[in-house]
């Protein structure tokens, strides 16, 4: 009869590997069913097939108790039970398994370009809010009625994968994340300018990585030299600087480069900063605009990642469902890759999520993709990941 397109999915996953990571945290220890790669396989079902509750994924499974078996699960998966192994279990589990999809996924997209024609790796890096109710998620403060998770994300714009991925409450400041990073030299980091702390900056600086920010009105510094420029391109002026103020010129002592730029779309007048000498200001201005593309995926796997209802209360719980969403989604960046699929991630998840029972050959069940993704791509849904 073959394999349920879910098990062809699975047969991705790095099984041996992951018995290490489970072995490393205890993960199966006492535990009598629901082991840790079928509470995956139950975890990543919810998200494939938009569960949104422990009684829906209860109820869908047993509704094709037949098929269980050959899918990878020894039994019927009871809500409890799952309940239970999403609160008890260390997330670190899941967190070590989405890092191990995450360095094949970058490994098969390092060739891909992303419209600069450039060979260093480009980050951008950025966060995210997913809005909690505090009565039910107290560790997680965010507001005096509110509370809320933070995704901080680095993503390698080769593919769209998310390099480094943390999550802690909503108070936490998107410029702390700067310290737990390291960059390898030559790397560019885009970010915003709620990440621009010249100590950290110049943390990053010595790494002999560079980076893309945006200045902050009223910024202390002066011009120590201007490099002609075409105005026709927007670019209004191209300078070195050096930095004035007494504690931010001895955080960051060396000079920088800072572009004004004119975007004739808008009309507004955005102003970069940079560590960066040699590329072209048209060139950094690129960059920074390509910083888009992880507001897209932040956008994107809200819409269709299940990360936005919780099916636990408790921070490992949540953390769980996280991590599994995000491995779930390299998984199948993977597929897309290694079966050579010219559809969007988008257009293959629709498919998966009304026939992932369905006993075909996954190449022959993404035949029709194409077609699917040309009728889709003209809707208002996000098609980010169409590479």
């Amino acid at each position: 009869m073959g394999k349920t397109l879910f098990a062809q999915i699975m047969e991705f996953i790095p099984w041996t590997s992951f018995a290490r990571i489970v072995a490393r945290y205890g993960g199966d220890s006492r535990v009598r069913s629901l082991s840790c790669p079928e509470q995956f396989r139950a975890m990543a079902f919810a998200q494939l097939t938009y569960r949104e509750s422990l009684r829906d994924i209860e109820t869908c499974l047993l509704a094709n108790q037949t098929k269980l078996y050959s899918m990878g699960f020894r039994s019927p998966v009871k809500r409890s039970t799952l309940a239970d192994a999403n609160e008890g279990r260390d997330w670190h589990i899941w967190e070590d398994l989405a890092a191990l999809l995450i360095r094949r996924a970058r490994k098969l997209y390092c060739n891909d370009s992303f419209g600069i024609d450039l060979d260093s790796t480009v980050y951008a890096l950025d966060a995210t809010t997913i809005d909690l109710c505090l009565s039910l998620f107290p560790w997680a403060p965010f507001r005096t009625a509110k509370a809320a998770v933070k995704l901080h994300t680095l993503l390698d714009l080769r593919g769209n994968i998310p390099a480094f991925i943390h999550i802690s409450d909503g108070k936490t400041h998107e410029v702390n994340v700067l310290d737990m990073l390291a960059f390898e030299a030559g790397a560019f980091c885009i970010m915003d300018r709620g990440y621009l702390d010249f100590a950290r900056l110049f943390a990053l600086h010595q790494t002999g990585a560079f980076f893309v920010t945006r200045a902050k009105r009223g910024m202390d510094a002066h011009r120590v030299y201007s490099m002609p420029v075409d105005r026709s391109t927007g670019i209004i002026c191209d300078q070195r600087i050096a930095l004035d103020g007494y504690y931010i010129s001895q955080d960051y002592p060396e000079q920088l480069r800072r572009i004004r730029f004119k975007d004739p779309e808008t009309g507004k007048t955005l102003v970069f900063l940079t560590n960066n000498f040699t590329l072209s200001a048209a060139t950094i201005c690129a960059l920074y605009k390509s910083r888009w593309q992880v507001e897209l995926f932040f956008k994107w796997i809200k819409q269709h990642l299940r990360i936005k209802r919780f099916i636990g209360n408790s921070e490992n719980a949540v953390k769980t469902q996280i991590w599994c969403a995000v491995s779930t989604y390299v998984l199948i960046a993977i597929v897309k890759k290694e079966l050579q699929l010219d559809a969007s991630l988008y257009s293959l998840l629709q498919i998966l999520s009304v026939s992932v029972f369905e006993k075909t050959q996954l190449s022959q069940a993404f035949a029709g993709s194409d077609l699917f993704q040309n009728q889709t791509d003209s809707s208002s849904q996000l098609n980010l990941f169409d590479f």
